[in-house]
Order: structure tokens, then C-alpha cells, then sequence
């Protein structure tokens, strides 16, 4: 294929799906009004009082200009850029950039950026480490949080440091009434990751992209991550890893690095906007899990691989493969008005619809949805897939959504999209570890700026003045 013709595929990708998200985002701005929350979007006077519910739900934890999500209104902003004109004129490079450092990228920079993550997803020691474990038989975000620990022990020498290190940090885990004693170490604790602990010989990074070592580390987990996701689904087919390739962008290598095959242009691109779309989304709880962890002042490797654990769990990611298995166990779109009534009656919960935080169509859903129409075109089983994922929410939403506000959520469609990029669904999950690296490191480097180690109290309901009793009285 010549290089105009893939120009010209390049462009009408684009032209296409900046067309349907700037379609989605018009509809959206016609169902809701544009003013933020004025009790959550100012800065705190601490301490706050608020109502707190079970897991914290409803607890302020801390300040974050990074992303903010208005569940009753339908909003996702990143740094105060709304996720529909993210998602059609920016790229998965310029918002990892604009998330952890606050603001978009200079021309200069975003190309220095951009080849540093291309440098950094070519991580072969790790992958042969990786390798000599059963990757083929593990869950695929087991390995992918068993590669983010190799990472940290081939680009860094934290375990080597440890002693060394111990005598220097400082204890702030009193359980203190009300709260804790103020830390007597720094007022501003930092993460306990110096230069000399990273890999002697490395590349040094472009002056233009001058920044501490905890930048740097983001960097590699954001690039060396997806380069990990990528080798687990490879090896999982019984092939080998493969390098990156200069010519094709993050979203582009992951997918050839994942499939031994070059994207289309439009594969391509929809790949990217599922990486925006999935990068950051407020306290979530594997972001709360990051930033626990790095609050402890543990190292940015650990804090990102507990991000991939919490994940892990059916109630935070995957729900987009049980969608797939719904709509096949429907089987068509005139099947479903009788699968759906039976599920009411069974009071069985209907995959991809609802969320704990939007009350309003998630705008993710908004833009994924359109983009399965698009893909499912070209695919029989995607299409089948789309047409009953359709019926099903029109079936849905006239029952529930005005009543209790239940709309598609972001799982709905995506599993769809990746369906028709023919990637394995128990994969899915280690797509959304890939985006949303970008967003756990910002959230972790600003808690760190101003940090103060996680540590909310219990209710005790247990009994008092128990007796002992020796064991052999008992």
C-alpha cells in the first residue's frame, strides 16, 4: 500500500469518528446544563465535614485538579478539558502529557514525548523475565501485575537500597484521636526514589523534558505497561513478543505489538479514544489504591501494580466481558424483550447498565457506542452483537431510565469495539490497566506534592472484658 493511500485511509478514519464524537458531545450538551458543582469544585478549607457512607463513599479525601466527574449531569473533564473534544481532536500521548503535567504539550515536546514512550515500550530484559514464568496459565492481570514488579527490579534498585534507605524514612501511622499527629519527618513527605536507584546506563531523557525521577518512572510504567499487556496476550496465543514500530502511534503499536498485525487507520484511531476515554476517572477505587500505597512512601512501581490489583476484581473491571457473554446468551435483537422481561422478573442485573457515580448517560458510552456501529459494520458476529446490544438498551432505558436513572455505561459498547478488533475478551481488562497508568501516576505525583498517609478509622462493634481462657481449659 502506497504511502498516499494510507494517508488518505488515515484521514477519512479521522474525518469519521471526529464527526460521530463531536455528534455525541452536541447531544449531550443538549441533555444537561453547564454549571459545575459548587460544593466540589472549590477549594477546601480542611478539615471538612461530609456524609460518609460504607468503603468511604461520600469521604473527601483529598484536593485534585486533575480530572473531575459530574455524575448527575453526564461530565468527564480532564485538567479542565472536556473528554468529547479530548477524544476528537487530541491523541492518548497529549492527554498522558496534559495529565501529568498539568497542561498540553508544546509542539517540541509532545514529539520529545512521544519518542520517549516509543524508547520506553522496548523493554525486552523485562519481557524475558516475565517470560520465564507461566504467563499462558495465569489470569492475564496477574501477569500484568507480576510485569509491572519486574519492571521496578530491571529499571530500578530499590530492593538493593532498602537498609540503606530504612534508617531515613520517617513513621507518621499513629493512631492518633482524632486524627493523626502531624508527620515529624518533612512537611512534605516525597517519594523515597533517587537517581542512583535508577538503571545505570539509561537513556537520558530530552532537556525539553526535564522533570524528577518520579516523571521519569511514569514514563516508563505508562510506556513499559502497555508493552507487557501486549506480550501477555502474545504469549497466551503461543507467539512470541514483537518491537514496536517507529511509524505508528501508542495506540497503534499496542494494538500491532498485541496482534502480530498492522491497524488500520480506523482501528487505529478508535484505539486511541478508547485509551482517552479510559485514562483517568476520579476516585475510583483502584486510584484510591495507588495513591494509598504511594502515601506510605513506597515507590511508584508498587503503587501502580496495586492500581492493577484493584482492577483485577469483577466489581471494578471486566464487566465489559460479561456484556459479550450477555448478548450472546440474548442471541438476537427479537430475543430480546423476552430475555430482558425474564431478567426483571429474576431480578437478574443486566450487564453495562447503571454506575455508582453517573446518574446521566456516561458521555464514555456516549462516544463508544457510535464507534461499535462503525466497526460492527464490517464484522458478522460484531454486528449481530451491536443490533442486540442496541434493542437491549432501548428496552432498558424506557424501563429504568427515567425512573431510576440507569443508562449504558462505559462497558457496554467497549467490549463490542474490541470485539471487532478481534482481540480475546479476557484481555479487555489489561486494555484499561494500559490507558488508565496515565491517570493512576498523575494522581499519585499530586497527592505526593502535599501528602499525608491514608489512614481512616473503624467503628468498633466487638465485645469488651472478655476472660482469658488457657487452651487446654477450653
Amino acid at each position: 500500500m502506497s504511502s498516499d493511500t494510507t494517508r488518505q485511509q488515515t484521514a477519512t478514519a479521522d474525518d469519521q469518528i471526529t464527526r460521530i464524537i463531536l455528534e455525541a458531545r452536541e447531544q449531550a450538551y443538549q441533555e444537561t446544563d453547564h454549571e459545575p458543582e459548587p460544593g466540589l469544585t472549590a477549594k477546601v478549607e480542611w478539615p471538612v465535614t461530609c456524609t460518609v457512607g460504607p468503603g468511604l463513599e461520600g469521604a473527601i479525601a483529598c484536593e485534585s485538579k486533575i480530572g473531575y466527574v459530574n455524575g448527575s449531569k453526564g461530565w468527564l473533564i480532564y485538567r479542565g478539558y472536556d473528554i468529547f473534544d479530548l477524544c476528537a481532536y487530541s491523541s492518548y500521548e497529549e492527554v498522558a502529557f496534559l495529565l501529568l503535567h498539568g497542561r498540553l504539550p508544546k509542539a517540541r515536546e509532545f514529539d520529545a514525548f512521544k519518542t520517549t514512550l516509543f524508547r520506553r515500550m522496548y523493554i525486552p530484559e523485562t519481557q524475558r523475565l516475565l517470560l520465564s514464568f507461566p504467563v499462558q496459565d495465569m489470569n492475564p492481570m496477574a501477569a500484568l501485575r507480576l510485569g509491572t514488579n519486574l519492571m521496578r527490579q530491571k529499571q530500578t534498585y530499590r530492593d538493593r537500597q532498602l537498609e540503606e534507605e530504612r534508617g531515613r524514612l520517617i513513621a507518621t501511622d499513629e493512631d492518633s484521636i482524632p486524627m493523626e499527629t502531624r508527620p515529624t519527618g518533612k512537611r512534605r513527605p516525597v517519594f523515597q526514589f533517587i537517581s542512583s536507584m535508577l538503571r545505570r546506563g539509561a537513556a537520558p531523557e530530552p532537556d525539553v523534558l526535564v522533570g524528577s525521577d518520579e516523571i521519569a518512572s511514569c514514563y516508563n510504567l505508562i510506556a513499559g505497561v502497555a508493552s507487557i499487556a501486549a506480550t501477555i496476550g502474545r504469549v497466551r496465543e503461543g507467539r512470541i513478543p514483537i518491537e514496536p514500530a517507529p511509524d505508528l502511534s501508542f495506540a497503534g503499536n499496542y494494538l500491532y505489538m498485541l496482534t502480530g498485525r498492522r491497524p488500520t487507520p480506523l482501528e487505529e484511531r478508535v484505539m486511541d479514544v478508547c485509551l482517552i476515554l479510559h485514562a483517568d476517572h476520579g476516585m475510583n477505587a483502584s486510584t484510591f489504591a495507588s495513591m494509598v500505597v504511594a502515601s506510605t512512601l513506597s515507590d511508584i512501581y508498587l503503587a501502580i501494580g496495586s492500581g492493577i490489583s484493584a482492577l483485577s476484581g469483577p466489581l471494578h473491571g471486566g464487566a465489559n466481558v460479561e456484556v459479550i457473554k450477555m448478548l450472546d446468551e440474548i442471541g438476537s435483537p427479537g430475543a430480546v424483550s423476552k430475555w430482558y422481561r425474564a431478567a426483571q422478573e429474576e431480578k437478574k442485573k443486566v450487564m453495562g447498565f447503571g454506575h455508582r457515580v453517573y446518574k446521566a448517560y456516561d458521555p464514555r458510552a456516549r462516544i463508544l457506542g457510535p464507534l461499535a456501529k462503525l466497526l460492527a459494520a464490517e464484522s458478522g458476529h460484531a454486528s449481530k452483537l451491536y443490533a442486540t446490544a442496541v434493542a437491549l438498551e432501548k428496552e432498558v432505558v424506557a424501563s429504568l431510565g427515567e425512573k431510576k436513572k440507569i443508562f449504558p455505561n462505559v462497558d457496554f459498547y467497549s467490549g463490542i469495539v474490541y470485539e471487532c478488533m478481534q482481540i480475546p475478551a479476557e484481555l479487555y481488562t489489561t486494555i484499561f490497566a494500559v490507558s488508565r497508568v496515565a491517570g493512576w501516576c498523575a494522581r499519585v505525583i499530586e497527592y505526593l506534592a502535599n501528602n499525608r498517609i491514608f489512614r481512616p478509622r473503624a467503628i468498633y462493634t466487638g465485645s469488651f472484658n472478655e476472660e482469658y481462657v488457657p487452651v487446654e481449659k477450653r
